[in-house]
Order: structure tokens, then C-alpha cells, then sequence
């Protein structure tokens, strides 16, 4: 069984992400460990881009903080083997396609796999291009895992036919960011996406209480928060590790 599979097993997955650099790869990792010490699942690191057109300003500012650190992707790769020496917790990157285009898809997909990725989340790769990355990423064990948003309806079932890893169900439409109130049917969408497989579901954009995940977790098999914990590493810097233990730790005591 995959790691992205333990997961979801028997249980509801809280997904933690975080942007990868900031403000430095040494505390990344530590921040990584953190959060799985506080019960997250799983763990998201956004590689950092300097146009992450799906991402709101908090995360966008921080895509600006770990570039100037001096974050690159081969960088982000040692910092994953290092994590994987610590943890068997599954780790997914967020990436624009770009940076994997830039780096080249078999070479990427091989690091991936080298450090210890189990997947990659791409927002802006259209579904109809998805045939000249996934047959790469399959041959390393790499799941390109699929998004969902609110706008697919018609297209769900042939969007997650084979889907892998976890699908990635968007919440609201927009970028990312924390939300008072969302007003999609997410519940809908879930129940078309079951009809058609049984890969793990996951709710993201705008989650940020302990409400919201306990809620989004029921109705799904996980929920994601980014934007919350990002908030925390700009406010609390080096010393955030502890805040993003209680923080977490506070998100997945309302899952059941």
C-alpha cells in the first residue's frame, strides 16, 4: 500500500501545506515534522514559482520570501530525503507546471521518487494535457493527483476516471485563502466523484477552523488547510514550529 493510501485508511486525513523555503528549507523540515507530530496525515509543500496564479496573497507572499532565501527545487529535493530519513508521513508537492516543464518531466519524476514524493498536486495543468506527464509520473510511482472545482460538473466523472493518490476537491472558486463561508455544494460533488471511484477525496481552499475540517472531513475522506498555517509561519517566522504543532493539533481534534 502507498503511502498517499495509509493515509485514508480506516481513517479521515487533515492535509497540512505549507510553502517549501520559508522561511528557510532547514525549517521545512522542521515545520514538517511539527505538523505531523500535531496529527496531520499528510503534507503538502508548494514549491516555490514566481506566478502562482492559483494562490491567494498570503501564499503568493511567501512563494516571494523562500525565492529570496535561495530555495530551488534541487535544494527542495535534498530537503525531502532528508525528511523521509525522519518520517514516513506522505509528502505531495504543489507545483506549477512550469517548473516541472523547465526541469524536465522524467528527471523530475525520477527525484520524486529518488527523495521520497508520493505525488504532485498541478493547478494549472489542463486535464486534456495530462497525457504527456502522467504516463512519466506512473512509471516512478508518482501520482499526479487531480482537482476538482466547483465549475467541473459535467466533466467529474471523466476527470477522476483515473485519477490516483487523493482527488484534491476544490471548495470555492478563486484563489486560495481562509473563508468565513463557503457555499458550495461540496457534498454534490463528493457524491458524483464516489460513483465513479474510490479514490480518497480531500476538501482545500478557504478551510481555517476546526469547524470547517470536522465538517469537510465528514462529507469527504480529508481536509486541507494551506493558507491558515502559511499565515502562521509569516507571523511567527523561525520560531513557528510550535505554533503550527498547536494549531494543527487544535484542526484534528475536530475530526471523528
Amino acid at each position: 500500500m502507498s503511502r498517499i493510501k495509509k493515509a485514508f485508511d480506516h481513517k479521515k486525513a487533515f492535509i497540512g501545506f505549507l510553502t517549501a523555503g520559508d522561511p528557510s528549507l532547514e525549517k521545512t523540515e522542521e515545520f514538517v515534522l511539527e505538523m505531523e507530530r500535531g496529527g496531520a496525515s499528510l503534507i503538502e509543500l508548494g514549491i516555490p514559482f514566481s506566478d502562482p496564479i492559483a494562490d491567494g496573497p498570503v501564499i503568493q507572499a511567501a512563494n516571494v520570501r523562500s525565492l529570496r532565501a535561495g530555495c530551488t527545487t534541487d535544494k527542495l529535493f535534498d530537503t525531502v530525503a532528508s525528511i523521509r530519513k525522519k518520517t514516513e508521513i506522505p509528502l505531495v508537492f504543489l507545483a506549477y507546471l512550469n517548473t516541472l516543464y523547465k526541469y524536465g518531466y522524467d528527471k523530475f519524476c525520477s527525484r520524486c521518487k529518488e527523495s521520497g514524493v508520493d505525488g504532485v498536486i498541478i493547478p494549472d495543468l489542463p486535464f486534456e494535457e495530462r497525457g504527456e506527464l502522467v504516463p512519466i509520473a506512473k512509471k516512478y510511482g508518482v501520482d499526479v493527483i487531480t482537482m476538482v472545482a466547483p465549475t467541473s460538473k459535467e466533466r467529474i466523472r471523466s476527470v477522476v476516471e483515473e485519477a490516483s493518490g487523493f482527488i484534491y476537491v476544490v471548495s470555492s472558486m478563486g484563489v486560495t485563502g481562509a473563508r468565513s463561508e463557503i457555499t458550495t455544494d461540496v457534498g454534490e460533488i463528493v457524491e458524483t466523484i464516489r460513483s465513479v471511484t474510490d479514490t480518497p477525496t480531500a476538501v482545500g481552499f478557504g478551510i481555517n477552523t476546526k469547524e470547517q475540517v470536522a465538517t469537510y472531513a465528514a462529507i469527504a475522506d480529508g481536509a486541507i488547510i494551506g493558507s491558515a498555517i502559511v499565515k502562521i509561519i509569516a507571523q511567527y517566522g523561525e520560531q513557528a514550529g510550535p505554533k503550527l504543532y498547536e494549531y494543527v493539533s487544535e484542526m484534528v481534534s475536530g475530526i471523528q
